[in-house]
């Protein structure tokens, strides 16, 4: 098989030639700029470290790294921003060299943070001294819903995740956007044999967090549902306004769309189950019979924490995919997962917990774990291999290879 096969059997539940590999295909199955600078270091490679996820400073990995460790899944952003004078250089918290785009320009406070404003130098986001992302500082509903929505899409402007989109959205705003994706993406499709990847968005929940704050949202979930459903109506017809355009340019190029609902944390659910089922559920079944109505894409739906609870729902919802498979939350032990789940969705992730095991251990200890999730995971198909979310920077370049000779190990 070639990569683009291998992904979508294992996608499919037929077993693969090999466990399907990522790094980097989307925001959350990547590596953190200084961990990236670190490895290609310690490998003697010079390529220059490009930052293309400001917000959470992360790397898009050079076609020199996906050769090396046989990745088998890019992200079509990657087709943007490919010149030399779309990149400065800038320096991470940890010394290295690194670029951002050149539309991405932070300033730096007396303290050391580093901070972004709007056009009206209302700060949106902030980078303390030493630290590696950024947090958001603004939130448009802070003090309430609004009586009408024709502003929300200025309000999502002023949200960090939106307004400094990593790519291929950071050129959407171009007259002819569509157009240039749906030529990008067919370069790529007829220029690799990789699975190609695009992430979507689409977040209801999360949005609702991002507009009004967490706890504010929260509230409005126990307090005020009528307001919170009539949001999330709106926010709906944005998120299919755009999918439209989506499914029209690449949704017969494209293998693998994302969405994003972060709707689990450590110790359970962010909600019961009856609120999720009444708010949340109908809108997700919308977005995925909507995609699988108008493209060929696969659906992968990202979302930290704990959502055993969850997932026989998202499974009816149409989601082919869960990511990253946060295995050290309550109930999401692998084998578990795996027995209960493993015949109806596909597990993108959870192939090495990154909070313990690949920051911490040794590299002998990195390949006895590795190799633990690839044998319950990978039977019968429905798996990739990724880590829990992203590589942090504080794990060793040894051990990262660790991981992967590892897989390597195991596919032979």
């Amino acid at each position: 098989m070639n990569s683009r096969e291998r992904v979508l059997a294992a996608i499919n539940h037929i077993q693969p030639d090999k466990i399907p590999i990522d790094l980097g295909s989307n925001p959350s199955s990547g590596i953190s700029a200084i961990a990236y600078d670190n490895l290609k270091k310690y490998l003697g490679m010079d390529h220059r470290t490009l930052v293309y996820d400001v917000v959470q400073q992360l790397a898009q990995p050079d076609q020199e790294i996906i050769d090396h460790f046989g990745l088998d899944i890019i992200d079509i952003g990657r087709a943007f921003n490919t010149g030399e004078n779309d990149w400065y250089e800038y320096t991470l918290a940890n010394g290295g060299s690194a670029f951002y785009p050149q539309w991405y320009k932070p300033q730096q406070a007396a303290d050391g943070s580093w901070f972004t404003t709007d056009e009206n130098n209302l700060m949106l986001s902030r980078m303390p001294n030493g630290a590696t992302f950024f947090d958001q500082t603004f939130f448009p509903y802070f003090d309430g819903f609004p009586d009408e929505y024709s502003k929300l899409p200025e309000a999502m402007q002023k949200v960090m995740w939106v307004r400094h989109a990593h790519s291929p959205w950071d050129h959407a705003g171009e007259e002819n956007f569509w157009q240039q994706l749906r030529e990008k993406a067919l370069f790529l499709k007829e220029n690799t044999d990789k699975a190609l990847f695009l992430s979507a968005g689409s977040n209801l929940f999360e949005f609702g967090t991002m507009l009004r704050r967490m706890d504010n949202f929260f509230m409005g979930l126990l307090m005020n549902q009528d307001e919170v459903a009539r949001l999330v109506d709106v926010m709906m017809e944005m998120h299919l306004a755009t999918l439209e355009k989506v499914c029209n340019a690449v949704g017969d190029i494209v293998d693998v769309i994302r969405f994003g609902d972060d709707l689990g944390m450590t110790t359970g659910p962010f909600m019961d189950i009856e609120t999720y089922r009444l708010v949340f559920k109908p809108h997700h079944k919308r977005l995925c019979d909507f995609v699988k109505k108008k493209s060929n894409m696969k659906i992968m739906l990202h979302s930290c924490g704990s959502i055993y609870q969850y997932i026989p729902d998202l499974i009816e919802c149409g989601y082919d995919i869960l990511n990253p498979v946060q295995t050290n939350c309550l109930d999401m032990e692998p084998q578990k997962l795996k027995t209960e789940f493993g015949k109806d969705i596909t597990f993108w992730g959870g192939g090495i917990d990154t909070a313990s095991v690949l920051n911490n251990a040794t590299p002998k200890e990195v390949r006895k774990h590795v190799l633990n999730r690839c044998e319950i995971f990978s039977k019968g198909g429905g798996f990739v291999f990724n880590t829990v979310h992203n590589i942090m920077p504080d794990v060793p370049p040894e051990n990262i290879i660790a991981m992967f000779n590892a897989v390597k190990e195991f596919n032979k």
